[in-house]
């Protein structure tokens, strides 16, 4: 089949709003989190998320755009902006019909939705709703909006399986480029849930962090103290093209997707498997796809929300996985990010690309002790980022409804 590589990145995240500053903040430790401005939160047990901050829609759309999008689909526009930009790609070296998108996201347009249904619960029962209302909430407008903005007219489709959502449509493009069934996909995900419904909704099942005295450290994988995860927003935005169609054009490639998988664990509807079953075996399967062995695997950037359940079930399926292996590493960006939900994965996988790119690991920030429970021969990276020679990288999301989603990706090597 044929090779997919990645030739362009962008990001809009609650660390920056490019790649070059999301990860220049990931090397350094920091966090986006901080008490939240949206909405008044005092009467919240959770009164503190990773909020995008500075953003400018006007830089990527025009004003009349703006009114149209949901915010979860403008900081898509802006994320797929910058891919495109840096990809280079020129209308003389597109076949547009075979050129897609395929974006994930596990709420779509949530702000939209909820301002809308409160200003109706609020008024005399006269409907009097914005025309743009559906077309702001639907989920797949994301994936369309980026169509319309730059032309492309092969497949388009957005998937929604929750927290697993970017890798999950990674994944298909990768499949759909490697059977020939398009040369070009921008794919990646999106997210902007952070609304008194969101945080309500989510501290209602406690799985929210509550440490409101100490934001910037509330999330903390794999820590023995914590205590939920941390809600984020954003984007993330890769462009995926054929080997021979990005050499052909002289294109940028920053690295190789090798290998992904999804399964699903057929267990709980918002808990997984505890003994991470469906986690197991969609990197087992990842690893076949890429025709890897698990020695192969330098750095895994682990899915670990920060809640006490989830991450044991993952750090037990990798270590049943990988063993002892003293070459990989592990890290848990969400304890910088916090959870974007459907948009995870994205910036997640421009994470493990940089790493591959830059030879520097990402820490697990906000640890003071890692849980007993964790496999001691388990190489939890925390506290400060390392160098590492890394080759190749593994990339976790897993979502409500038992949705596990894999993607591998390698140091590109002609």
């Amino acid at each position: 089949m044929r090779r997919v590589v990645v030739t362009g990145m962008g990001a809009i995240t609650p660390l920056g709003n490019n790649v070059e500053a999301f990860f220049d903040a990931l090397k350094n430790g920091k966090s986006g989190a901080a008490p939240i401005t949206r909405f008044d939160t005092e009467k919240f047990k959770t009164r503190f998320a990773c909020e995008v901050k500075g953003f400018d829609p006007l830089e990527y759309l025009e004003k009349a755009e703006v009114r149209k999008y949901d915010l979860f689909v403008q900081y898509a526009l802006g994320a797929v902006h910058q891919a495109l930009k840096q990809s280079g790609i020129k209308d003389s070296e597109l076949d547009y019909t075979r050129a897609g998108v395929i974006w994930g996201s596990g709420n779509g347009g949530f702000t939209t939705f909820e301002e809308q249904v409160s200003e109706f619960a609020k008024s005399d029962g006269t409907p009097r709703f914005n025309p743009y209302f559906i077309l702001k909430t639907i989920p797949n407008m994301a994936s369309g909006a980026i169509s319309i903005k730059h032309g492309f007219k092969g497949i388009n489709y957005t998937v929604i399986t929750a927290c697993a959502a970017s890798n999950s449509a990674f994944m298909d493009a990768f499949n759909y480029i490697r059977w020939g069934k398009a040369d070009v996909i921008i794919s990646g995900g999106s997210e902007a849930a952070i609304t008194p419904a969101a945080i309500g909704g989510f501290s209602s099942i406690k799985a929210l962090s509550t440490r409101n005295d100490d934001p910037v450290t509330a999330s903390r994988p794999f820590d023995s103290q914590r205590d939920g995860f941390v809600l984020g927003e954003g984007a993330g935005a890769l462009v995926l093209e054929e080997y021979e169609h990005a050499i052909k054009r002289g294109a940028p490639i920053f690295a190789e997707l090798v290998g992904a998988a999804m399964t699903a664990d057929a267990y709980h509807m918002s808990a997984t498997h505890p003994e991470g079953e469906g986690a197991y075996t969609a990197m087992k399967l990842a690893l076949e796809d890429a025709r890897l062995q698990t020695t192969d695997i330098d750095y895994i950037n682990a899915h670990a929300t920060s809640t006490e359940i989830g991450d044991l079930s993952e750090v037990n399926a990798i270590h049943r996985l990988f063993g002892n292996n003293p070459n990989l590493v592990v890290s848990a960006t969400k304890s910088m990010t916090g959870h974007l939900l459907g948009g995870a994965g994205a910036i997640e996988a421009i994470a493990s690309i940089q790493a591959i790119r830059t030879g520097i690991v990402p820490a697990t920030m906000g640890v003071t002790e890692i849980d007993p429970a964790i496999p001691k021969d388990l190489n939890i990276i925390t506290q400060k980022a390392i160098t590492k020679d890394v080759k190749i990288a593994m990339s976790n999301t897993f979502g409500f409804g038992g949705h596990n989603a894999i993607v591998i990706f390698k140091k590109f090597e002609g």
